[in-house]
């Protein structure tokens, strides 16, 4: 048979490729082709309209709403989440067979007779039901759409803005980053402008440190926007956007920061689904995408975050500035260790997300790379690392307990934990969760505690090993990781060894452990 499939993510990096590499490989194995479109922060290449064409049916293994679903009408449609097709692909291509052979069983009357082509009976049936989700996963599949979109703003910022730093480090003789900080918040827009045409200087550090960071403030800027925008745009499709970027916006000058950026995207989008279903006589249809949806929706979503809203929701992110800011101590290290645990219970899901979204959030907040915001980045950072690496270091310090497969996995798994990229383990969890989960928690809570013990922080949210230059501690940032990633490897190989082999390879384990 021949498939097509669509994958994708909320943060569209890691689970989107390998979901498609799962789905196409499983899909070789078993006789069939698979032409899967990752629909992932690089953008996507759509599918060839003759490889629909001739498909038997359609694979959606996505956690986001699939762009251009009207492409594939007619064709059977099995959807499941993205962490189905990465765990078991062979699972869903099979599940796809069988929806396949039963959508033909039942085709209508004139359908193609028997013996014609697959892909000419497959157009004829009509598309198998979507998957059915509870109201939780659907209001997390809008959120994490927001958080898709906001991601690449916090990238380019909290990266230019470390820059700078740096840059602005080797610049002053006295501490660069209070330094360029002064200069930056002195500035409005007209003086930036008379800066950049009398005291921009192309041959002075200081001015490229002063430039480059202000840039990165300006990406920064978009963070809450691009987040509510998003977020509505999930659920009301484009006519959310509007209102939604207006929201988030007022939600930054009311002071209600990222939660409120939150609630004001589910209020844009769920209003504009609504006004944008009102029945209309036909006159009025062409102006309602361009006039009466964008402005009623954003007076209502301005006035409500002005009045209503605003007030509460700055309060409770005024205290939860206050409370990261006070960490210190037992606190901190607590904290890192609860970052640690999330971060490695399940490699990129709900709760990986939740950890990891608190602490971009909370780069919105710091101006410094010893701020706590950065610091709770630098743990979670850490921690997310420690998995994969983990992971590589014990089939080549064991290979004889992990299978072929597993070893090859490991050795892309030490550039995918230098990368931040905690899903590069996630071959080894499927294989054997119950043992490898606690082991990956126990050396993520260990990087966790470790970097908030020792303060390291990093205003860049991303880019693990390669944005060492920027972090503050970076020496004890990498012992952090160091220190998790031989616990979590120590771990996997006594648990492995359990019931594996002979007992001296298990006393060999042992006493692996102990040195």
């Amino acid at each position: 048979m021949k498939f097509v499939a669509v994958s994708s993510c909320p943060t569209g990096i890691a689970h989107t490729y390998m979901a498609a590499e799962a789905l196409e490989q499983a899909g070789k194995a078993a006789g069939h082709e698979v032409h899967v479109e990752t629909q992932g922060a690089a953008g996507s290449v759509r599918l060839e309209p003759d490889l629909i064409t001739q498909a038997d049916g359609v694979i959606y293994a996505a956690d986001l709403d699939v762009q251009g679903k009207e492409r594939f009408a007619g064709k059977p449609v099995l959807d499941v989440g993205v962490k189905k097709a990465v765990h078991d692909a062979p699972g869903v291509i099979a599940q796809a067979v069988a929806m396949v052979e039963a959508a033909r069983a039942g085709a209508p009357a004139g359908a193609a007779p028997a013996g014609a082509a697959p892909a000419a009976a497959a157009t004829r049936v009509a598309a198998a039901p979507p998957r059915k989700v509870g109201v939780g996963t659907q209001i997390r599949k809008y959120l994490m759409t927001g958080v898709s979109y906001m991601i690449p703003f916090v990238s380019a910022g909290g990266i230019l803005i470390a820059i700078g730093f740096l840059l602005a480090t080797l610049a002053w003789d006295t501490n660069g980053a209070i330094e360029v900080t002064k200069v930056v918040n002195g500035f409005d827009g007209g003086a930036l402008v008379t800066w950049i045409g009398d005291g921009f200087s192309v041959t002075s550090l200081q001015s490229w440190a002063v430039l480059i960071f202000w840039i990165g403030k300006w990406s920064f800027s978009f963070l809450v926007p691009a987040l509510s925008a998003y977020i509505a745009y999930g659920i009301a499709d484009r006519p959310g956007i509007v209102p939604g970027f207006v929201g988030g916006y007022a939600a930054g000058l009311v002071g209600a920061g990222f939660l409120g950026g939150i609630v004001t995207g589910f209020l844009a989008g769920f209003l504009a689904l609504w006004i944008s279903r009102w029945k209309v006589p036909k006159g009025v249809r062409g102006v309602m995408p361009v006039v009466v949806i964008p402005v009623i929706s954003v007076l209502v979503v301005g006035l409500v975050t002005a009045l209503i809203i605003g007030p509460p929701m700055k309060a409770v992110n005024d205290g939860l500035t206050s409370w990261l800011n006070g960490l210190s101590g037992s606190n901190a290290v607590l904290l890192g260790v609860i970052l640690g645990l999330m971060m490695c219970f399940d490699l990129g899901g709900p709760l990986n997300k939740v950890a990891y979204v608190f602490a971009t959030a909370g780069l919105a907040n710091a101006t410094l790379s010893s701020d706590a915001p950065a610091k709770i980045m630098a743990a979670v950072m850490a921690a997310g690392m420690v998995p994969p690496l983990a992971a590589a270091l014990a089939t080549v310090v064991r290979p004889r307990l992990f299978t072929e497969g597993e070893r090859e996995a490991g050795k892309s798994a030490w550039l995918l934990g230098l990368s931040f990229i905690s899903e590069g383990a996630i071959p080894f969890a499927a294989a054997d969760p119950l043992r490898l989960i606690p082991s990956f928690m126990a050396g993520g809570a260990v990087t966790g505690a470790l970097s908030m013990a020792f303060g390291a922080g990093v205003l860049a949210p991303h880019g693990g090993f390669w944005v060492t230059p920027l972090v503050y501690q970076p020496f004890l940032f990498l012992l952090a990781i160091l220190a998790g990633m031989v616990v979590s490897a120590a771990l996997m190989i006594v648990f492995k060894g359990i019931g594996h082999g002979s007992d001296a390879e298990v006393a060999d384990e042992a006493e692996l452990v102990t040195v």
